[in-house]
Formats: C-alpha cells, structure tokens, sequence
C-alpha cells in the first residue's frame, strides 16, 4: 500500500477497527477514511454504493460487524446472522463493483466446529457441528469468508480473510448484556472491588459511563445493589462480595491484544496477497480436482497459547484488586470446550504476536479507569 492511499477502515470506532487506525497513522499512512453507523448504515446497500461511488476507496479493512458474548449470541440469533450478512455483503460487493485493489475480511475463530483438533487449522472449516450458541453469527462470517475466495476465483479479486482469535483491547465493549468474557470479567470484578470497599462514588461513576439499562449512577442504592445481584455481584451481611461467574470455569481460551490484530492486518496487507496464500498451501497448480480445490485459504490470527477461563478470572482479579470469592454456575452454558488457534500458516509468512495477556490485562485495566 502507497503511503497516501487511500484506505477505508469500517468499523473505524470498534476494537480492531480503532486499533487498525492507530497501527496505520503510526506506519505513516495518510489517508484513512471511516463512517460512524449514524453516517453510513452498513445494512442499507444503497447507501454503501452511493458511499463506494463517492470515496473510491483503493483499499478496505472490514472490521464492522454486529457482535457480542454468548449471552448476546444465544439470545439475539436472527440478528446476529441477518446483520452480519447484510454488512459484509454489501461492503464486499461494493468493493468489487469499484475496483478495491484489496480487501481484508475480519472473521471470528467461532467459524470452526465446536468439537474441532486441536490446535485448529484453517483446514477444519466445515469438518463437524458448530457450536449452537454461536452458530448464526460463525455462519455469516464463513459466508463472508467464502464470499471473498468466491470473488478471488471469479473476478480475480485479492481479498484476504484473517480469522482472530478471541480479542481485547481499548475501546472494547463493556456491556454487561453484550460483552465478551475478558470485559465482562473487567467490569464485574471493577465494581466489585469498588463495592467491598463501599466506593459508592465509583459505582456511580461507573453506571453514568456505561447506563444498564434504566439504571445508572442516579439510581438508589437498593436499585443499584438488584443490578449487581442481577449479574453476579453480591455482598454478603459481613461485607464480603461474592461474585458468580457463567458455566465451569473449564473451558480453554486463547486471547490477542487488539493492537497485536491490528499489526498483523496491516502486515498481511501489506505485504501477504491471496496467491500468497494459494501457494503456501501448495494449491497454486488447483484445477478442481479432489486434493488440489481452492479453499480454506484464510489466515487464523492468535497467540497460540491457551489458558482456562478460571485462570483468565484470577488473572483479572489479581489486577483489579478484586479481594471477593468467585464462585461459578455450571447450570449456565460453557460454550465451546476448547478453542486454540493453529497460528503456525501466518507464522510461516512471517507475522507473531507480542503483547502478553498479563501485560494485555493490565493496559486494559488502566484505560478502563481512564488512566
């Protein structure tokens, strides 16, 4: 990419897309572009083609998606398959309409089988079951993925798709109906903290930031405290706090600092094309034939490390400062028992990860508290 190209990053405002931003400013580009939803409405396509006409964009990062926890994902199906479609259908068709000399599709590691090898390779795609409470948002990003080897194939394309593992960062989401894990944990045990230690202009604080619903820093204290009891926080007659966490605590994940995705991106963009990838797996000679179909040609993006999501909370905790008992529900969903990312494709081409989860958790943190 020239220095001054110019660069559209939807979803500019998000996790990855903000941290796409800050990677290419520091890198030198000169010309990024980006919509807040109020200025262009992904799902509307007229909109996205008039914006596609105007801006000719010569290069696209699509981060913009409609996302959420587990929570979120088994509640709001419809909406998380119908969005995501609507978004990434119409920014790639746009793109291919207009000429975008190249495209990167942001997907989600929740596109592999539920019960998938371990670690998993982008070969596991389509091997066996999803898993249930995710499954309408992993179907729509393995539409927009293979939309993009479709367009590749079809019209000679480069669109590159990068399947990250489970993100965080700033400017994360920290809606305790929406978010991740790794937030939602930061937030609980923040105000849990803050309620063991009868901060209650902290609580406030907090619930004028980031409203639940009707309830925020204004509310009485009794409101506030049905709040916290609502998503696990509880103080017991001698103060202590109690917080109780979704599903067993046994599940393994692997997390990757926002800024860490974004580096990676723009190194596959500037420097990875899709016969790149063709030929890594040795698919540059495909005819169609059993062995040698062109597929599956996405990067998975992680750290390549793994921890349970019981060590994930001490881990927080021990942050925080959070001093209260966690205590864990398994007659709520765990989600996919396992889920490890083979990173070794995108090592091979020449990209690793940098930024510890402890020190990752940590920079969370003191952004969290406007530090």
């Amino acid at each position: 990419m020239e220095k001054n190209a110019k660069i559209y990053v939807a979803g500019h405002r998000g996790l990855v897309g903000s941290a796409i931003v800050r990677n290419l400013q520091k890198k030198g580009y000169t010309n990024i572009i980006g919509r807040t939803h109020k200025e262009l409405d992904l799902t509307d396509q007229r909109a996205v083609d008039a914006f596609f006409d105007a801006e000719k964009p010569e290069y696209v990062f699509l981060a913009a998606a409609h996302v959420g926890g587990i929570m979120a994902n088994n509640t709001y199906r419809a909406d998380f398959m119908l969005i995501n479609l609507q978004i990434q259908n119409n920014v790639i068709s746009a793109s291919q309409r207009t000429g975008v000399k190249k495209l990167m599709f942001l997907g989600s590691s929740c596109i592999y089988p539920r019960l998938a090898p371990q670690p998993i390779k982008e070969e596991a795609l389509l091997t066996g079951e999803l898993e249930y409470t995710n499954e309408e948002y992993a179907l729509a990003k393995i539409s927009g993925m293979r939309l993009c080897e479709s367009m590749n194939l079809q019209y000679g394309c480069n669109y590159v798709a990068v399947m990250p593992t489970n993100l965080y960062g700033p400017n994360d989401n920290y809606d305790l109906v929406r978010s991740h894990v790794l937030p939602a944990m930061i937030r609980k045990m923040h105000l849990g903290h803050a309620l063991e230690e009868g901060r209650w202009d902290d609580i406030r604080a907090d619930l004028d930031k980031r409203p639940v619903g009707e309830v925020d820093g204004k509310a009485t204290e009794d409101a506030i405290m049905d709040l916290l009891g609502k998503y696990g926080l509880k103080r017991g007659a001698d103060g202590t706090v109690t917080l109780n966490l979704w599903g067993s605590g046994k599940p393994l994940r692997e997390f990757l600092h926002s800024d860490d995705m974004a580096d990676a991106c723009v190194y596959v963009m500037e420097r990875v094309d899709f016969e790149d990838i063709v030929k890594e797996r040795g698919l540059e000679n495909g005819t169609g034939d059993a062995g040698k179909e062109i597929r599956n040609c996405h990067l998975n993006v992680g750290s390549g490390t793994e921890l349970h999501i019981a060590d994930l909370a001490q881990i927080v905790k021990k942050t925080v400062g959070f001093r209260g008992d966690i205590k864990w529900d398994a007659s709520k969903p765990d989600g996919t028992p396992r889920k490890l990312m083979d990173v070794s494709r995108l090592a091979r081409l020449g990209w690793t990860y940098s930024i510890t989860l402890e020190e990752g958790v940590k920079g969370v943190y003191s952004e969290y508290c406007g530090k």
